[in-house]
């Protein structure tokens, strides 16, 4: 089959052509997986650069969405032409305190003693198929398509899990430091079906138009610099002086300060953009009480119910496609010249989307 490899760091990924997994490499819990679209992400680019030391050569993605066309011996829920958003951790162990410490395991996706995540340790979703394990996959609604199935793979799952772990109530000030990417425009459609009053900040032309777009109740343009955007985040939130939380997506140096900034006094900041060092003022802590959080991706159960959140709700993901792994150097340079708004995404089978118009989808 053809996929899309990193053969060597700093360097454009290579169309090769690769075995396709079999039968006799499924371990109990496995899918084989017909990809329809794979998602990239910007963690791709720092397996590129070699910051996670993948061995390659390495298939890349780990955002991707398909048809299930082989199983495991133990996989119960899933079963062959099953549409699927696949799981990133191959092979939990099962029984670590991250795997068992809560009644829903729901910091599952935390542990350390898996065999890797696909498209960073492992063959990922650049390709006509891929592995993937049955247990942290799930499945798609027929309302919702696999075009964007696929980013939600990785960018809606983590953002998701974001809103979650800001813990608001309807009605409270949320407000997002990189509210017009990939995550951050989903995060501003979460946080507004769940009753919550959006905040967004973007330094982008383009992201703030997808903010706006995607409904936020607010849109802050962060080029004005950080004292202006957090005397326009206390004007709106009035006087409890910013909101209640904050999701920081953006990974420039000064995001992480500006999202305390912008946040209330014992308010909470999630942290989920992965600079080398996230840098915050001594006085947001100490002085301010703002609480720091970090998150990562969704455990199996809260990513099913943002699946069933999403159905019910309709909310859009704004995808860029390019059509054939052949695309992948244009999708690149395309995502490296900061212009896009939303996901780009490889659409590997157009026949898979085409199918789709037959189950009614939506969204």
């Amino acid at each position: 089959m053809k996929a899309a490899q990193v053969v060597k760091y700093n360097a454009p990924y290579s169309i090769t052509t690769v075995p396709v997994p079999t039968s006799h490499e499924l371990g109990p819990y496995d899918l084989v997986v017909k990809v329809a679209v794979a998602s990239h992400c910007h963690t791709d680019g720092m397996v590129r650069s070699g910051i996670f030391g993948t061995k390659l050569p390495c298939t890349g993605s780990h955002e991707g969405a398909g048809t299930v066309v082989l199983v495991g011996s133990s996989v119960s829920d899933f079963k062959p032409g099953d549409r699927v958003m696949c799981g990133l951790p191959l092979h939990p162990c099962g029984k670590c305190l991250d795997c068992t410490s809560s009644p829903e395991a729901k910091q599952r996706q935390y542990c350390t003693q898996v065999d890797g995540h696909i498209g960073i340790h492992i063959d990922g979703c650049f390709a006509e198929y891929v592995r993937v394990d049955a247990r942290s996959s799930t499945p798609v609604p027929d309302t919702v398509s696999l075009l964007s199935a696929a980013p939600l793979a990785c960018a809606g799952r983590t953002v998701w899990r974001a809103v979650e772990q800001a813990e608001l109530k309807a009605g409270q000030w949320l407000a997002i430091v990189g509210s017009g990417g990939g995550l951050g425009h989903l995060g501003v459609q979460f946080a507004k079906a769940k009753g919550l009053k959006v905040i967004g900040i973007d330094a982008r032309d383009e992201g703030l138009s997808l903010t706006k777009e995607s409904g936020a109740d607010v849109v802050v343009d962060a080029r004005k610099g950080k004292d202006e955007v957090v005397k326009e985040v206390q004007r709106v939130t009035g006087e409890q002086g910013g909101a209640d939380a904050t999701i920081t997506l953006a990974d420039v140096d000064s995001a992480a300060a500006l999202a305390c900034a912008v946040t209330r006094m014992h308010g909470t900041m999630v942290q989920i953009a992965q600079p080398e060092e996230v840098m915050i003022p001594f006085g947001e802590l100490i002085f301010r009480d703002i609480r720091i959080k970090g998150s990562v991706l969704c455990s199996p159960e809260e990513s099913r119910a943002m699946m069933r959140f999403i159905a019910e709700h309709g909310i859009s993901v704004k995808t860029v496609p390019f059509h054939g792994l052949d695309k992948i150097h244009e999708l690149v340079q395309t995502v490296e010249k900061g212009m896009i708004q939303g996901k780009a995404v490889i659409v590997v089978d157009k026949e898979q989307i085409e199918r789709e118009k037959e189950l009614g989808v939506r969204y």
